[in-house]
């Protein structure tokens, strides 16, 4: 019996490239496969053949084997015979002013979307309604009575138009002319390339990896300048292309200013965005709690999700990799005073429903003077050319009292007089004594990057505060539902610098006791967070099963002593009773204790370590550690 060989859509001849049964050797591996040869055949068998009637004779490779002519039939659905589903014009203009409402207000979130297809309800927008026949109507347009072939002419005879021209010429003014070629005596300067930092091809594609990849988008800022380290092309592109994105502002830095400028620019950014404030710090953080509680609701939102992931954006040098330490409480990204440390963006896991994602610093050029790039932390200070140019500019926002406190000057003429004293008085001297004003321009630049130097920018005044305070307590107390706020309690801000005359002032506290939201206190850890302490702590897992391990082995030495290790703990706690109870003018009598072993060493050193539980651990950590840094310096 003969096999026969089944070729489907191959050409006649054996050895043709086209036919996918040709022979073919086993070192011949470069040949078409029968995937290729049949994607070929389709592009050179696109059109079907036909004959004269227009009848298909011959279907194309992707088309059905249905001759022409066939009847076709519909599957048969009970849902052909359905009701069709219909909405009102009231209900339809009742649905688009509330979309309108919860679309504008950045404090609530669309939970479910409509089948209505709500993109047709902005078409009126899109597409104006163009009045042309209320200037032209169409009988002067079309038909026997049209004027089109008439030329217009804006004036009937040349007397009015001689007119014209004459109220014209005086009325011109040459200042106001722009197609006027004017050749000025000067040129703008190029921006050196250094002032161009973090505005890159390369940091721009890094940024919107992030905001792509990002659920959840904080834009942190400088609570010393709120506004100059705002990114305002960021947040239109977010409200345009991606809003479905939430957008948080968190203002960092807030141990560097007055509580009151913290509370004051809250008020003034929470009309935008949820606005909160947070201190960076690996010891004695502020709004760690609040700002963990607000990324579990946002995960709480999108149920349909295993994770999501927190993009940090910001200017550089604002502090996004040490918001991100912080909430770790462990080093997981590289941090420096200086701009441009983190270089690509980062994947770091904050629990297992929070990932957070860090970005690098990008600026949005928006025509600013080298000055205000570099007071703003963009540019690195040794990066600088001409560091005394920028020092003018220093001496005028940073009070006089500050300095002299800062550098023991009393007075000076200039920037170059403050420089050259500053110079003697630190000993940045060069050949034959002249003050070194290069080295010491960036000392006070690094100054006042690195926060030393007490400034804030002002926050708006209190007048137009107090009107919008007014309108929303009315608002308030009229509506029955109130919008949701991120509250902190401002007066647990530790702030480090000091500050002098009209920069210290009281805080609002009846708006700080409205606004308590204890933040440190209500970070509860459930066993969603301990399971993420445990993949966090497992350095201090280690240590402990270490220490198991030599108790272990140190079990067989130790046996012996266990008696004397209880009578030890029991004149201890005597001790500790008998001291308590003497009277100050007597001296406490010391009972001889015996030298404690290293089993009871080690277990009295994982008693005292502290344990990252309970509800109120930042706010024990926060008195331990402020209770620590006062005896430090205040030993009698």
């Amino acid at each position: 019996m003969v096999k026969v060989n089944k070729s489907k859509q191959s050409s006649g001849k054996s050895h043709h490239s086209l036919n996918p049964d040709r022979p073919r050797n086993a070192n011949e591996s470069h040949l078409r496969d029968r995937s290729t040869i049949r994607r070929l055949l389709m592009y050179k068998n696109s059109h079907p053949i036909r004959n004269p009637d227009g009848k298909i004779i011959k279907a194309a490779p992707f088309q059905g084997k249905l001759s022409s002519g066939t009847v076709a039939r519909v599957a048969p659905n009970q849902k052909w015979f359905g009701n069709t589903r219909t909405i009102a014009q009231n209900s339809l203009q009742k649905f688009q002013d509330e979309m309108q409402k919860t679309i504008q207000d950045p404090y609530k979130v669309v939970m479910k979307q409509t089948k209505l297809p709500i993109t047709l309800l902005n078409e009126r927008a899109k597409f104006q309604r163009v009045h042309i026949l209320d200037t032209e109507s169409f009988r002067d347009t079309f038909g026997k009575k049209s004027k089109r072939k008439r030329p217009r002419f804006k004036f009937e005879d040349l007397q009015t138009y001689a007119s014209s021209v004459e109220t014209r010429n005086e009325n011109y003014d040459d200042s106001k002319d722009s197609n006027l070629i004017v050749e000025q005596d000067f040129r703008e300067e190029t921006p050196h390339a250094v002032m161009k930092k973090g505005q890159s091809k390369r940091i721009w594609n890094e940024l919107y990896k992030v905001i792509d990849s990002s659920d959840v988008v904080v834009q942190v800022l400088d609570v010393r300048d709120p506004m100059g380290t705002r990114s305002k092309h960021i947040e239109t592109y977010l409200r345009k292309e991606k809003p479905h994105k939430h957008l948080v502002f968190l203002l960092n830095k807030c141990d560097l200013v007055p509580t009151w400028v913290t509370q004051r620019w809250i008020a003034t950014l929470s009309s935008e965005y949820p606005t909160m404030a947070f201190k960076a710090s690996m010891k004695t953080p502020f709004g760690k709690g609040a700002l963990i509680n607000l990324l579990r609701q946002f995960s709480q939102l999108h149920t349909d999700k295993k994770q999501i992931s927190v993009g940090f954006i910001g200017y550089p040098n604002v502090g996004k990799s040490s918001v991100i330490n912080t909430l770790r409480a462990k080093k997981v990204c590289n941090v420096a005073p200086i701009a441009g440390e983190t270089k690509v963006w980062q994947y770091i896991t904050l629990m297992k429903k929070i990932y957070l994602i860090d970005c690098p610093g990008v600026v949005y050029p928006s025509g600013d003077t080298d000055t205000d790039i570099v007071l703003r932390g963009v540019v690195r200070v040794e990066n600088i050319a001409d560091p005394e140019d920028h020092i003018p500019t220093v001496l005028e926002r940073v009070r006089k009292e500050y300095l002299r406190k800062a550098y023991k000057i009393i007075e000076w003429d200039d920037h170059i007089d403050f420089l050259t004293k500053l110079a003697q008085a630190t000993g940045k001297l060069l050949k034959g004594g002249e003050p070194d004003i290069n080295t010491v321009s960036k000392m006070v630049l690094n100054d006042w990057q690195r926060g030393k130097l007490p400034y804030f920018v002002w926050p708006p005044e209190s007048e137009e505060r107090q009107q919008r305070q007014q309108q929303r307590n009315l608002k308030k107390s009229q509506s029955k539902s109130k919008n949701p706020e991120v509250r902190q309690d401002l007066r647990k801000v530790d702030v480090d610098l000091e500050f002098e005359g009209d920069d210290i002032r009281s805080i609002d506290v009846n708006d700080s006791m409205d606004n308590l939201y204890n933040s440190d206190d209500d970070y509860n850890d459930d066993d969603e967070t301990k399971n993420d302490d445990k993949m966090k702590n497992n350095d201090n897992q280690d240590d402990e099963n270490d220490d198991n391990q030599d108790d272990e082995n140190d079990d067989n030495q130790d046996d012996e002593n266990d008696s004397d290790e209880e009578e030890k703990v029991e004149i201890a706690e005597n001790f500790k009773r008998k001291k308590s109870t003497t009277k100050p003018s007597l001296p406490p009598v010391q009972k001889p204790v015996k030298k404690m072993t290293s089993k009871l060493k080690r277990r009295l050193e994982r008693d005292e370590k502290s344990k990252k539980t309970g509800s109120n651990f930042y706010e024990e950590l926060r008195k331990k550690t402020k209770k620590l840094h006062t005896n430090r310096f205040h030993v009698t």
